[in-house]
């Protein structure tokens, strides 16, 4: 038999004035023999993993019942349309810390260790997500990417003795340094698809006022290209240009409302004027990268740990951090619960974004294992026992089946979930810091 369908190339790009633009995973890139033999192209594994700050309402977080009969809690309520590929996890520990608490839940988050009390020569470990990456760089243009919501100037607001550095990252590339997360959008969306050659915000500004859309430069190529694809293939390339073009304006929107209504804020460019806003749109350049394979693994701190920030718009004008040590007061518990809803409800807008991105022969979620958790479970005790944490997607077959609530043995160190993780990454490694071996995920038999 004769084979005569050209494939694309996996790393097609379009190149234009100023802007590189790649492209999301499509049937013409499946190579064409392979075609043949199999119906779409086999999906790649994803990671990513979601962090909250401040500990959980627990009494709202933790299911009673185990297994798949649990009842969705009121927190989890948010993220219920995926509970078929959602796994809660009860009864991992943190390792102990103490001193510096706050720093203590982030770093040991995803390295199992806890950092060194000092505020120049930071000390840590690797974390689960940069030996992911370490992996799957060679296949990708960025290792990872790393994204925050809150700014890194916080002087002042940090464990006594722990550099700022601790509590502003989850993610540490090796055992000195760490990955601070970007949050903002335009740096978010210029280290992803090129930049105009310059960091300063003002370079940035003009640019955009000459530029209406970074697509225009690549409109010619694009109408080309379209013309070789299959209708599938045309209808893709369509819906994610639309998708970048949009974010773009969101941007765009965003730095023009920024500069006009917020004079007296020395805010960067690029930052939407709601926290939910700004969420959204960081999370949807998230879903770009994975979406274009530009990278495979993402880390996104919804906020850092001692956060002040408050939430007016849920009815919690509080301060978060002095609010999340409630001492069992109701009014207290109650704000700290309904931050923490209001985080997983955006968790759940990303989570629907992916479930409705095709990629391969299902979506973005179904090639995804998603982490999302603190790094302490009652923040009002600083505890570092039954973290909690939730698996969401399908893992590229790696979390089947979902839908159940695991709780494990007490003492169990959260680190035998790193090593789960990595297994089923396709990174397997024999310890991390106090592991004692993989986990379960079907049962906790």
């Amino acid at each position: 038999m004769m084979v005569t369908r050209k494939a694309i190339p996996r790393r097609t790009v379009l190149r234009g004035i100023g802007a590189t633009l790649a492209l999301p995973l499509l049937d013409g890139m499946v190579p064409a023999f392979a075609a043949i033999r199999n119906s779409a192209a086999r999906p790649v594994r994803r990671f990513g993993v979601v962090y909250v700050p401040n500990g959980m309402a627990m009494k709202h977080w933790t299911p009673a019942a185990e297994g798949a009969a649990f009842e969705t809690t009121r927190l989890l309520k948010q993220i219920e349309p995926y509970r078929d590929q959602m796994s809660v996890l009860t009864g991992l520990n943190g390792v102990a810390s103490n001193a510096g608490v706050h720093a203590s839940a982030a770093t040991r988050f995803l390295t199992g260790v806890t950092p060194a009390r000092t505020e120049s020569n930071l000390r840590a470990g690797v974390s689960v997500d940069q030996l992911i990456a370490r992996e799957f760089a060679k296949d990708t243009q960025l290792a990872s990417l790393e994204i925050a919501l809150d700014s890194r100037d916080v002087s002042g607001s940090c464990d006594v003795g722990f550099s700022c550095t601790y509590t502003n990252t989850i993610a540490w590339r090796n055992e000195t340094t760490p990955l601070l997360g970007e949050n903002n959008p335009r740096a978010v969306f210029e280290q992803l698809f090129g930049d105009a050659g310059s960091t300063d915000p003002a370079a940035r500004l003009a640019r955009i006022r000459k530029d209406r859309s970074i697509l225009d430069s690549v409109s010619e190529k694009v109408d080309t290209l379209q013309r070789e694809l299959g209708p599938n293939d045309r209808l893709r390339v369509t819906e994610y240009l639309d998708a970048v073009r949009d974010i773009e304006r969101r941007i765009q929107k965003a730095e023009e409302q920024s500069d006009r209504e917020l004079p007296e804020v020395d805010q960067p460019a690029g930052i939407p004027a709601t926290y939910a806003e700004h969420a959204r749109l960081m999370f949807d350049l998230m879903l770009l990268a994975y979406q274009t394979d530009l990278t495979r693994v993402s880390t996104y701190m919804m906020a850092r740990e001692i956060s002040g920030r408050t939430y007016p718009e849920i009815g919690v004008p509080d301060s978060h951090h002095p609010t999340s040590h409630h001492r069992d007061d109701p009014t207290l518990y109650e704000k700290i619960a309904k931050i923490n809803e209001f985080h997983l409800s955006l968790f759940a807008y990303f989570l629907e974004k992916a479930r409705a991105t095709p990629d391969g022969d299902g979506n973005l979620l179904d090639n995804m294992m998603l982490l999302y958790g603190a790094g302490m479970s009652d923040s009002n005790r600083h505890d570092n026992k039954g973290l909690p944490l939730v698996l969401v997607g399908g893992g590229s077959g790696q979390l089947k089946p979902g839908g159940r609530h695991l709780r494990y043995r007490e003492k169990t160190p959260a680190t035998n979930l790193h090593l789960t993780i990595l297994d089923k990454m396709g990174v397997p490694v024999d310890k991390m810091s106090d592991s004692t071996g993989k986990l379960n995920l079907l049962s906790v038999a």
